[in-house]
């Protein structure tokens, strides 16, 4: 019995071989995390990506690479860095609101 080909392979419309590179990352219910990759990355380039690093760092890297394409997806123009920026304008919000609650608090001890 044949197992059904990655995301990878059916978008490529290749046969998807038992030492796929790109199946353990591009499962067949995962076509638009692929396409996001590709369209964000490039095939060559993800597989030279996996190339250079060491077996442990494999699955970090690649869900860096889906997370930063799909993200590019969802927010075209800034990204990862326009949620970084985001959340870091939060964070000075909320260090804001401490600093008053702080100094409130003072006044009572």
């Amino acid at each position: 019995m044949k197992s059904e080909a990655c995301a990878a392979c059916n978008y490529l419309q290749r046969e998807c071989t038992a030492d796929c590179p790109l199946a353990p990352y591009f499962p067949p219910d995962r076509p638009q995390q692929f396409q996001n990759a590709h369209r964000l990355f490039g095939v060559s380039n993800i597989l030279n990506i996996l190339e250079q690093l060491d077996p442990s760092q494999k699955m970090d890297a690649m869900r860096s690479i889906v997370f930063q394409a799909d993200i590019r997806k969802r927010y075209p123009v800034h990204g990862c860095l326009g949620i970084i920026c985001q959340l870091q304008v939060r964070i000075r919000q909320f260090q804001q609101q401490l600093d008053e609650v702080n100094a409130q608090l003072s006044i009572y001890r």
